[in-house]
């Protein structure tokens, strides 16, 4: 499960520290290069929520299996890639490939605390959260090590050691699942509701790519974004079972909630992660290996919150703590300038990484405990989906503030709009009373 669950990350951090060398190798500008941090979000974005479909569908095992051999596919693809264009849908199905690993995670806690009896996931949904933290922390570190070693083509390469060794522990330890009945003639693939699928895909795509580079001339993108939803929409209010049932959702606000707080937190925890270390380098003039070791403190801070406080199996007072100094971090921001102290650098690192550890975790356990039963691997797909849909909002916003570069007074504008979405995280988090007793003994 964890094999599964990190692949994801870390092939997204090891690709930060790749794209220089990808560009110069290829010939490619930083626009075109850009094109491999999209086509993983997108991929996934989109992918998540229709692999956790299909694990509720036909068991994690299947899936799992699939998407550890389209990884190493991928992997090798990317490895010979002979220009930008194929290195870009080798990141496509990457995206896709690596989109099995957390939701089979999420189903397989669940059926193994139905079969024993015992639903006490707090330790294990806690090793999910870390092992994504520790993975941001290595992966950039791993990807230098590995271009130092073979150039930017190992950073493809380490995908096939990887799903290879997913592949032989995922047919020696999953669970195989029975395929469900189906009726004479009837097709296995007829209940994931492809036009659902489609529908939902074009929303999403649509709304991403504006997302990437907004801009008047691009008007036709929300549009098409727009039109999209509204048929996806009248689409699962008829179909008998539709790819992701709205009916049901409707009627669990708890866990709709949660998906907002996701969007709101990653906003943030993006932001802060990229803008502010975008500002580090242009606005204070530090190098960027200095500016990369301003933010281990941040990605450290992240890990103890979540491992000392996955002791406790209580969700929403993680989630207030984690508000509350969200607000405090942004704050913070403002007070930044082109000569602040190293030590105030270092406590604006310190105070982002409390509220990262542990909305994390406490996002992941809340749609845990908040989705129905028969859908958890797809409202785990749908928890992932938001997170990315928050990474390309944060592109979007640095974008816009830090048009020419990243300056002090673009960091202030950043940073209001990342007090206003905490804030709002905060206002929806402190009276919402179905987060009480979330999580605890008799969940």
């Amino acid at each position: 499960m964890l094999l599964g669950t990190v692949l994801n990350p870390i092939n997204s951090s090891i690709l930060a520290v790749s794209l220089v060398p990808i560009g110069a190798a290829l010939g490619a500008p930083p626009s075109e290069t850009a094109w491999l941090v999209a086509a993983l979000y997108m991929a996934t974005a989109v992918g998540q929520p229709v692999t956790g479909r299909l694990i509720d569908l036909f068991g994690p095992r299947r899936l799992y299996l699939a998407g550890m051999a389209l990884t190493g596919v991928a992997g090798l693809i990317g490895m010979l890639a002979p220009n930008l264009g194929v290195l870009i849908l080798a990141r496509v199905l990457l995206g896709f490939g690596t989109c099995a690993g957390y939701p089979s995670a999420m189903y397989l806690i669940r059926s193994e605390g139905e079969r024993t009896g015992r639903d006490s996931p707090a330790g294990v949904l806690t090793a999910l959260a870390v092992s994504s933290q520790v993975m941001a922390v290595i992966g950039p570190s791993l990807g230098g090590l590995l271009i130092e070693l073979g150039g930017w083509r190992t950073t493809l390469a380490v995908n096939l050691p990887l799903a290879v060794a997913g592949v032989v522990l995922g047919m020696r330890r999953l669970p195989r699942t029975p395929l469900p009945p189906r009726a004479p003639g009837e097709r296995r693939m007829s209940r994931l509701d492809l036009p659902g699928v489609t529908l939902f895909s074009a929303m999403l795509i649509s709304l991403l790519l504006f997302l990437m580079n907004p801009a008047s001339t691009r008007w036709y993108l929300p549009v098409l974004s727009v039109a999209a939803a509204v048929c996806w929409v009248v689409r699962a209010l008829r179909a008998p079972e539709p790819f992701l049932d709205l009916r049901v959702l409707a009627g669990n606000v708890p866990l709709l909630t949660t998906y907002c707080r996701a969007l709101l937190a990653y906003v943030v925890g993006y932001a802060a992660l990229y803008g502010y270390t975008q500002w580090l380098e242009e606005g204070r003039g530090l190098s960027a290996a200095h500016a990369g070791l301003l933010q281990l403190p941040l990605f450290a801070t992240a890990i103890v919150a979540a491992t000392y406080s996955g002791r406790r199996s209580e969700i929403r007072g993680r989630l207030v703590v984690g508000a509350v100094v969200q607000v405090v971090a942004c704050l913070l921001l403002l007070l930044l300038d082109s000569h602040s102290a190293i030590w105030l650098l270092l406590v604006v690192a310190f105070a982002f990484g409390i509220p990262q550890g542990l909305n994390g975790l406490a996002l992941q356990n809340a749609v845990y405990y908040q989705s129905d039963r028969e859908r958890t691997a797809s409202s785990a797909g749908l928890l992932r989906t938001f997170t990315y849909v928050g990474a390309m909002i944060t592109s979007c916003l640095t974008g816009l503030f830090f048009a020419e570069r990243a300056d002090t007074g673009g960091l202030h504008e950043l940073a209001l709009s990342m007090l206003g979405m905490a804030a709002l995280f905060l206002l929806i988090t402190v009276p919402d009373r179905a987060l009480s007793g979330l999580g605890g003994r008799g969940a």
